[in-house]
């Protein structure tokens, strides 16, 4: 149930979704893979719309260079664990929330343990890597993966449901070459609140989610496509 004070906060968006919808964000469990560009905008909108629940797991510290686009921390934060100072912005922004941190590389050795009872995987990452070490966690784990990612100007954003969609590895076999990229912060942050927003539709049941699509952004020319998806039977993630 909503106390008083959550009743009043979320006053103007129950209108959409009703309390039973709040309840439902309230009550659910949230697994955020990555502190910086796209985590920001992601765990900063879910904590004021009510996810109850958000399990934030990154293991880096706080770098000057970080502060063009990971808006959870700022100059006091540099040389701090980004995970301390998502968990302090967090727990500010909304305090009737539970906020729990882990400092911890994602492998594929430990990621289950790391999700753990979450009701679903962000992917908040800068590689694909450990992008497909996630998409593999949600198979097994039979969870939505929410995945998002950006470069310069660009974006992309999918919403993949195991039994339902393609998986990341059927859309992206071969991982990239890691590299530096370059990145505006407009960038993560409009490529995360997409991927908040799916969240928050999933959760209340609200909406059409991108399922077996994928949204691209082209910000320099301010113009989206989408991109149909589709499994393939020899996947050795989600193929038969």
């Amino acid at each position: 149930m909503l106390i008083d004070s959550e009743i009043k906060r979320y006053a103007r968006q129950t209108m959409i979704f009703g309390e039973e919808g709040q309840e439902k964000l309230k009550n659910s469990k949230v697994f955020i893979a990555g502190a910086g560009g796209l985590g920001s905008p992601i765990s900063i909108y879910l904590a004021v719309a009510g996810v109850g629940n958000i399990i934030m797991v990154d293991h880096d510290i706080v770098e000057l260079s970080n502060l063009n686009r990971q808006i959870l921390h700022g100059d006091t934060d540099i040389n701090r664990k980004k995970t301390e100072s998502a968990e302090e912005t967090l727990t500010n922004l909304n305090s009737d929330i539970n906020v729990n941190i882990i400092t911890e590389t994602i492998t594929d050795e430990n990621v289950l343990d790391l999700v753990g009872d979450s009701d679903l995987i962000i992917d908040a990452m800068d590689n694909f890597d450990t992008r497909h070490t996630l998409n593999k966690a949600a198979f097994e784990l039979d969870i939505p993966y929410f995945h998002g990612a950006v470069s310069g100007f660009d974006g992309q954003a999918t919403t993949i449901i195991p039994g339902k969609t393609a998986c990341l590895n059927c859309i992206f076999p071969q991982s990239p070459p890691k590299s530096v990229f370059p990145i505006i912060g407009l960038t993560p942050g409009l490529i995360g609140v997409i991927q908040a927003t799916e969240v928050v539709k999933y959760i209340t049941g609200k909406g059409k989610l991108l399922e077996n699509e994928i949204l691209l952004w082209d910000g320099l020319k301010s113009e989206v496509e989408k991109v149909k998806t589709n499994k393939r039977p020899d996947c050795e993630v989600c193929g038969h």
